[in-house]
């Protein structure tokens, strides 16, 4: 199996210019640990986490370093961790080369970057451009068991899951901690949906495709408790009601 094939084609982005605290509110709102950041083309220049938020000035956690510690590290590291500290934008906290796969990485190659890495999800690239994310969420050790006891799903296969995931964008109906997989003609849809409602919509647009045998649910209804996300991962943006919590940090 390949990224293509379980990535989540629905990832919320900010930009480098984007504000510290929309980011923050963004990721807190969304129960997920880390946004891609990209430019106006849509290509992925870096990736902002919640471990970037530790070291802040305005709340008191920035690097203290003595006089000599500081001459020894170097001017550039200084200034670096006093634009971290005090920035006011996406672009002055993110990595800017964060790990990436592309469409056609083996299930065994990104369990073995997000490993090596302990990184819990990868932007999916094709070249510079962002065209997905595979997460925790999408890829958790029983599927890389099954990935080695089963052939790769075949090209109709491929072409079933984006006609399915076609179907679900003109209903409507958004991914928002859900995925699709389709392998022998069965659709298992993985994740978490909105309400109840969406649950049945999916499942009905899914089956609603020729070629479909099965549809098989595995879906729960968002949001459930954090922790059962591994700290977070990406996630469709929701157009949402502003709440107390939404209130600038």
């Amino acid at each position: 199996m390949r990224a293509h094939q379980i990535m989540n084609r629905s990832v919320i982005t900010v930009t480098p210019g984007t504000p510290i605290a929309d980011a923050a509110r963004i990721m807190l709102r969304n129960h997920i640990g880390g946004l891609p950041v990209v430019d106006a083309a849509g290509n992925l220049v870096g990736i902002i986490s919640d471990g970037d938020f530790l070291r802040r000035a305005d709340i008191g956690t920035e690097r203290k370093r003595g006089r000599w510690l500081g001459l020894l590290l170097g001017r550039g590291r200084v200034g670096a961790d006093f634009v971290h500290s005090h920035g006011c934008t996406v672009g002055n906290i993110m990595s800017r080369t964060p790990v990436t796969v592309t469409e056609d990485a083996a299930l065994a190659e990104i369990a073995e970057i997000m490993e090596s890495r302990n990184v819990k999800r990868l932007p999916v690239v094709s070249g510079d451009r962002l065209v997905g994310i595979v997460t925790h969420t999408d890829f958790v050790q029983t599927v890389a068991d099954l990935a080695a006891a089963v052939p790769d799903p075949s090209t109709d296969d491929d072409a079933l899951r984006s006609a399915i995931l076609d179907a679900l964008d003109r209903a409507a109906c958004k991914p928002c901690r859900f995925n699709v997989m389709v392998h022998d003609g069965i659709a298992r849809l993985s994740g978490a949906v909105r309400d109840d409602k969406e649950r049945t919509t999916a499942v009905a647009v899914a089956g609603a495709v020729a070629g479909i045998k099965e549809v098989r649910d595995r879906l729960w209804v968002y949001p459930p408790p954090e922790e059962e996300f591994g700290g977070g991962d990406f996630v469709s943006l929701q157009t949402q009601p502003p709440t107390e919590d939404d209130q600038p940090l």
